[in-house]
């Protein structure tokens, strides 16, 4: 949503100031029964979950389900297909190098490059009838988790009003439901470790410090550094807690916290380990880091060094690792950083934030001096400063932060309500008006962050395949001028018994021995460059390859 969309609030805002009365009668009766209902926490919690269910099955007419777009999604889905079969990863290919693609290992096993949460909620959609339905059901879960740690910062009522804002903004239209790429994982494991410090110093419940231990492995397994990041203000705090003024009874605080801890901690790391040795041969390698080490070329901190180009048969493979990376997240200069940093920011604000609940941030000063969000403001701080570190950055990257930030924002409408201007209540008005856009504006959020058209013409030729007899492999052949984030060759967790097997010319390396391979297939070519709409067409078996 860009500058329209927000003089278009301005001019609601204007209206609002002119017209004070509007609908306080209803907007009254609602805040009540808002109240009421709030006061049933559990009852609150179900229902903003449902409701992100049922809201966004309605939209499907609109939005139907998404077909995937960028290399990550294609990536999490072989996660996904992976878990679903019931393994952690696949044994390496023979014909490993016509399929090799962009986040995708290949060697020492077949498997996705990234880490197993997003892949498991995929799995579950999977084995559900769709993957799609694994991100719905995350979502859902990621807008009660949150409500559960607002519940813990701030009173129900309010709690209620920062829960359907969650899914207002970002469970119906945003990128995180309408794609594979995640989001709502990470965004739950962060609410859970906020949502239990709280409780963690008010009750000192065992439970409430293995629901942090469990928040924390989930971040572990889906944004670990910015999860790090995350949850090094969190620590700090309950260590602060614990050993504040030195007490007798901070032995047993101690034992409260730590044995949990450590033991939802330990099985984390086991699971990391075994997971890491049986992807990569070795506990303490992660499959990213070696995907990185053997593709990337420039550092994934700012900071690192740049290393030396690394040379590709695959022609794609080269565009897109030292030419796209370089060009794009390498800028040079402090001039380019900063404009980096700044489109970074203005990225990140329009996703979550942009433009109605941008208006809460005008009360940052009564914020500052909040006792009740300060840890939120500081841990909002230290997250900010380390995510912006990491070279390339996408909002989902900012998700375990999501329950600190409608924190922030739901009690800056708490201090929004109570601006004055003279006798007049004018935060009441601000604040029923934040809420009243945060409704009206929920269709024009985007749907997705990025969009290559050509890949929902590869689902289409996809279904083509699908509703054909017999099995099919597809030879996908790239024009000069291809697009490397457009990559048509992404195969299943098996890809022997698929159905449809994608594989890539390779310059310099002859297609006899893949032919010979997949002899009982029907074998197509497919040119994704050569016109607006490819279509599939019998592929010369006296070929041998690109030259």
């Amino acid at each position: 949503m860009g500058v329209w969309t927000g003089l278009s609030v301005l001019a609601g805002l204007i209206v609002v100031a002119c017209m004070p009365m509007l609908g306080s009668q209803l907007f009254t009766r609602v805040e009540r029964f808002g109240s009421r209902f709030a006061e049933h926490k559990r009852l609150a919690i179900a229902s903003v979950a449902l409701t992100a269910v049922v809201l966004r099955l309605i939209f499907l007419f609109w939005v139907p389900v998404p077909v995937p777009r960028v290399h990550d999604e294609l990536s999490y889905l072989l996660a996904g297909d992976t878990f679903a079969h019931g393994r952690l990863t696949n044994p390496p290919h023979p014909m490993r190098a016509y399929f090799d693609t962009f986040h995708v290992n290949q060697q020492p096993t077949y498997m996705s490059i990234y880490p197993p949460a997003q892949g498991a909620i995929l799995a579950l959609g999977q084995i559900l009838g769709h993957p799609w339905i694994g991100v719905l059901l995350s979502t859902a879960a990621m807008c009660a988790a949150i409500l559960w740690a607002l519940q813990g910062w701030l009173p129900a009522r309010w709690a209620l009003l920062g829960g359907i804002l969650v899914v207002l903004r970002l469970a119906l239209f945003g990128y995180w439901i309408n794609s594979y790429w995640g989001g709502a994982v990470a965004a739950i494991g962060g609410a859970l470790v906020i949502g239990a410090l709280p409780r963690i110093m008010r009750f000192r419940h065992a439970h409430d410090v293995v629901i942090l231990g469990v928040g924390a492995a989930i971040l572990a397994n889906s944004r670990p550094f910015e999860g790090l990041v995350f949850c090094f203000p969190v620590a700090a705090a309950l260590l602060y807690w614990l050993f504040r003024g030195a007490t007798d009874n901070w032995q047993q605080r101690l034992r409260r916290l730590l044995l949990p801890l450590c033991a939802v901690g330990a099985l984390c790391l086991a699971f990391d380990g075994y997971y890491n040795w049986r992807g990569t041969g070795n506990c303490f390698l992660f499959p990213y880091v070696l995907n990185v080490e053997s593709h990337f070329t420039i550092p994934q901190f700012v900071g690192q060094s740049m290393r030396p180009p690394i040379h590709f048969q695959n022609a794609q493979f080269d565009d897109y690792y030292n030419k796209w990376w370089q060009f794009v997240a390498q800028p040079s200069g402090v001039r380019e950083i900063r404009e980096a940093w700044v489109n970074r920011a203005r990225n990140s604000v329009g996703y979550f934030l942009w433009p109605e609940l941008c208006l809460p941030l005008l009360t940052v000063p009564w914020l500052l001096r909040d006792r009740r969000v300060r840890l939120l403001i500081w841990q909002s701080g230290i997250c900010i400063a380390g995510f912006m570190v990491v070279v390339l950055f996408h909002p989902h990257y900012a998700a375990p932060l999501t329950a600190t930030l409608f924190a922030i924002i739901t009690q800056g409408i708490r201090h929004l309500r109570q601006w004055r201007l003279g006798r007049r209540a004018v935060g009441i008005e601000l604040a029923r008006a934040v809420v009243v856009f945060a409704v009206i504006l929920v269709p024009f959020h985007d749907s997705h962050s990025m969009s290559f058209l050509n890949m929902e013409r590869r689902s289409r030729i996809i279904e083509q395949l699908d509703a054909a007899p017999g099995q099919h492999l597809v030879i996908v052949r790239y024009s000069v001028r291809h697009n490397a984030h457009e990559e048509w060759v992404y195969n299943r967790a098996d890809i022997d018994h698929s159905k449809i097997v994608w594989a890539r010319e390779v310059p310099g390396v002859s297609m006899a021995t893949l032919l010979a391979y997949f002899r009982n297939r029907q074998i197509w070519l497919l040119e994704p460059d050569n016109s607006a709409m490819p279509n599939l067409s019998p592929y010369p078996t006296t070929d041998q390859g690109p030259e």
